[in-house]
């Protein structure tokens, strides 16, 4: 049986000048989606499509808070929340 799990993350644009946040529960198939523009909204209208931060839940709801709480961060503590665990702001390959 094949555990899930729920991923909250961050994207950014190449010159990393907006930051989104979201939540999903196939991280690969969802960071493909906002490469290709496949969904119309905020991401695919501002380019925000380079994953730079993310983390790994067993469960939905930990995983709603979580990204509910990152949300209501400062842009200033999200930039601090990606450079702890990537400074130089690298693509990150899922």
């Amino acid at each position: 049986m094949k555990i899930q799990l729920y991923y909250v993350y961050i994207l950014t644009t190449n010159l990393n000048r907006v930051l989104y946040t979201g939540i999903t529960n196939d991280i690969k198939r969802r960071v493909f989606e906002h490469k290709n523009g496949l969904n119309d909204g905020f991401t695919k209208k501002y380019h925000v499509h380079k994953l730079v931060y993310f983390e790994v839940f067993d469960y939905v709801d930990l995983a709603i808070a979580r990204e509910k709480q990152i949300k209501g961060y400062s842009r200033e503590k999200k930039i601090k929340l990606i450079e702890a665990k990537n400074s130089g702001w690298k693509e990150l390959l899922v």
